[in-house]
């Protein structure tokens, strides 16, 4: 956002050189490089805390259009739980009764919240609720609403993301992070800024603002530290906070112009120092905590009032150390502090009361739960009166829900979570969320149904005291996922990819035309690819996988075919078997046509991307082509076949006889089959009675 008051323009860096030196910032091109990126050890950081003032008090002026200086209490029951600030001059706090509201201002309008009504499905302002406290629940929902749109406009005030960081801390207040957005304001204002560090050394320090006053309009400056005087001329970090100043007046601006609400600010170096500046100067006013002013800030505070010092921990410093002041509790020093509080606590308290806090501006702080509740008084009796209470706090959670973004499915709850206490004892019980349906109030209203028959079942419900719904387990909802329509085409787009008749007869003109056509079914596609084609005669297998593809051995060597299951091995081996028995058959015969022959089979050469390729060699012994890695194997083989021929007589005398084509790693060698009509019964020898021997065959003599 750029200012809306004048400033002075930078100088050139010529101008900024003082007594033969250039001026230098004790801060560094580093440092400008991380006020970019919002850094949160960045010492040019500016955070801004932004509080509505007395919201709810201020969300029923605006409802009701009453004039601002005009007097008004939000009332619960009987008691008050916001108070305007024209009513807080009359003295007026929320722990004071309403009778004595009235004394002490008797022109107060006292506005009761809204409430559900048992029965009714929807939150009203009802006239006589105070008085309805047995009947009617409390709806802060119209406070939810106005804080949606006042979040909604400030976010359209800042520049869009990633310049922008908001983070909701409440319902009525919002951290922003204004550092990359001031980076890129000091850029556009103090061009010397831009250029590359001095050496290309990101440490060198930047030159000093030519700046050397700063006007912060209006704003409530913290005094500087005691060590710190305002004839100092300003540096990188107290510009930035005076840019950030600037930004937060006109946000401040906007939702007082477009919404009516006013609101204060704090402006600091981090999350705790501002939050400590926006009650600083109320109401509809701004406190600026330069770097310089940070003792001086804090020195005025209990440190019970610094958030997480409040609670049990502060009482435990209180009670070690005797003091609540800031001032005090700086002298101990931090050997002292980790040695009460334990090294972790003691240091983080050490820091924390010194103005060093690091914690992250959040764009989405997550909601773990929400509860909706109601105590009875006079406690209720009956499963009907129940019911029409679970349909409210249906309806309340709902509404919750849809803030968090359960209606985009951003954000959605797993479980749900029943409390029944009836006398002085508490039943819960919990069921889970289905997470194949849409969250509305139907769906949560009939799980609250269920889980209170479930109370009831389980023994005496009534009277019932206290009665309360509740979700939980909260989970990003899934983010770039389609739903099956956004898979399908439809209308006129599915008409246009519909082959008509004549691109069925033509495919190529389906083509021409940018319509997809009839493609022709081929061979190669698929697993078919990997396998080898198979002559005209089938074999005895053929029909079970196939009659025209077969698998080849290669693939049965091969140790990293990953894809092929287990339910292929046996297929391979009886198909292996089968061309290892037709192929002795042919060598038995002395066929001088080897159409079979392993050497003239096709070896794929396509191989998968994620498979390992194989070589082979064709074995000259025996015709058979194997993998390259079995070729010392498979020659060893052939050698002690050879030697087994020369020893053995009986074995020479047949030597015209073939080895079997497979190595021992093949699978073994398999016995010849001996072709004849008949066989008759074999002699003890193993000789075989019959015809006589075939062509290229000897007969064996035995026994000499």
């Amino acid at each position: 956002m750029s200012s809306s008051q004048p400033f002075l323009q930078s100088s050139p860096l010529s101008q900024l050189h003082s007594g033969g030196g250039l001026r230098k910032s004790r801060f560094t091109y580093k440092h400008l490089s991380q006020l970019s990126l919002s850094s949160t050890t960045c010492p040019l950081r500016v955070i801004a805390h932004i509080d509505l003032d007395a919201f709810y008090a201020q969300c029923e002026m605006v409802r009701l259009n009453v004039p601002e200086d005009q007097p008004l209490a939000v009332q619960q029951w009987q008691g008050l739980i916001a108070i305007n600030y024209p009513a807080r001059k009359f003295g007026m706090n929320r722990h004071i009764t309403i009778t004595e509201a009235k004394k002490l201002c008797p022109n107060l309008i006292m506005q009761h919240v809204a409430t559900w009504k048992e029965g009714d499905e929807k939150w009203a302002y009802h006239k006589d609720a105070f008085a309805q406290i047995a009947t009617h629940k409390v709806s802060l929902d119209p406070y939810r609403l106005e804080s949606r749109r006042i979040l909604a406009r400030i976010k359209e005030t800042l520049p869009a993301p990633p310049l922008q960081k908001v983070e909701k801390a409440s319902i009525d207040e919002v951290f922003l992070d204004l550092s990359a957005q001031i980076h890129s304001i000091l850029l556009e204002r103090y061009p010397e800024l831009s250029g590359p560090p001095p050496y290309d050394d990101p440490t060198e320090n930047l030159p000093r603002p030519p700046t050397t006053a700063l006007d912060w309009n209006t704003d409530a400056l913290v005094d500087l530290d005691n060590t710190e005087t305002e004839d100092d001329d300003p540096d990188w970090d107290d510009i930035a906070m005076q840019i950030g100043s600037e930004i937060v007046r006109g946000v401040r601006a906007t939702i007082r112009e477009c919404l009516k609400y006013t609101c204060s600010a704090g402006i600091a170096h981090n999350k705790m120092i501002a939050k400590l500046g926006s009650a600083h100067k109320k109401p509809n006013q701004q406190t600026i905590v330069r770097n310089r002013a940070v003792q001086q800030f804090l020195g005025g505070f209990k440190f019970t009032k610094i958030r997480n010092l409040g609670g049990k921990l502060g009482d435990q410093v209180v009670s070690t150390f005797g003091t609540d002041q800031v001032t005090e509790l700086l002298e101990v020093p931090v050997e002292q502090l980790k040695f009460k509080l334990g090294d972790d606590t003691g240091s983080w308290v050490y820091q924390i009361i010194r103005g060093e806090e690091y914690s992250e501006v959040n764009s989405r702080t997550q909601i773990k739960s929400m509860l909706s509740a109601k105590s009875f008084r006079p406690s209720i009796n009956t499963f009907e009166q129940a019911v029409r209470w679970l349909r409210i706090f249906a309806a309340d959670i709902f509404s919750r829900l849809v803030e968090e973004g359960v209606l985009e499915n951003k954000r959605r709850p797993k479980t749900m979570n029943l409390h029944h206490r009836q006398g002085g004892q508490m039943r819960s019980r919990q069921a889970p969320i289905p997470s194949g349906r849409s969250i509305d109030e139907a769906l949560l209203f009939e799980i609250s149904k269920t889980l209170l028959g479930q109370v009831i079942v389980d023994g005496r419900a009534w009277p019932c005291a206290n009665l309360s719904l509740s979700v939980g387990g909260f989970e990003d909802g899934p983010t770039g996922n389609r739903g099956i329509g956004g898979f399908l085409v439809k209308g006129d787009e599915a008409k246009a990819m519909r082959p008509t008749s004549r691109d069925v007869e033509n495919p190529d003109s389906a083509l021409e035309s940018g319509r997809p056509g009839k493609r022709q079914k081929v061979d190669e596609g698929g697993i078919q690819k990997f396998f080898a084609k198979r002559d005209s005669s089938r074999g005895e297998h053929d029909d079970e996988f196939g009659a025209d593809e077969e698998i080849p051995a290669l693939l049965h060597h091969s140790s990293s075919v990953g894809d092929l299951e287990a339910s292929m091995e046996k297929k391979e081996n009886e198909v292996q078997n089968e061309k290892d028995d037709k192929y002795q058959l042919e060598m038995n015969l002395g066929s001088s046509k080897n159409t079979e022959a392993p050497s003239t089979r096709t070896i794929p050469t396509i191989v998968p991307s994620h498979q390992t390729s194989i070589e082979t060699y064709l074995c000259t012994k025996c015709n058979t082509s194997l993998p390259t890695s079995t070729k010392a194997e498979h020659e060893d083989w052939h050698f002690a076949k050879d030697l087994q021929d020369v020893e053995r007589p009986v074995a020479a005398a047949s030597s015209g006889t073939k080895p079997s084509p497979l190595a021992p790693n093949g699978g073994g060698s398999k016995k010849p089959a001996t072709v004849g009509a008949k066989r008759g019964p074999k002699k003890p020898g193993g000789v075989t009675e019959g015809k006589s021997v075939e062509k290229g065959q000897k007969r064996l003599v035995f026994g000499r």
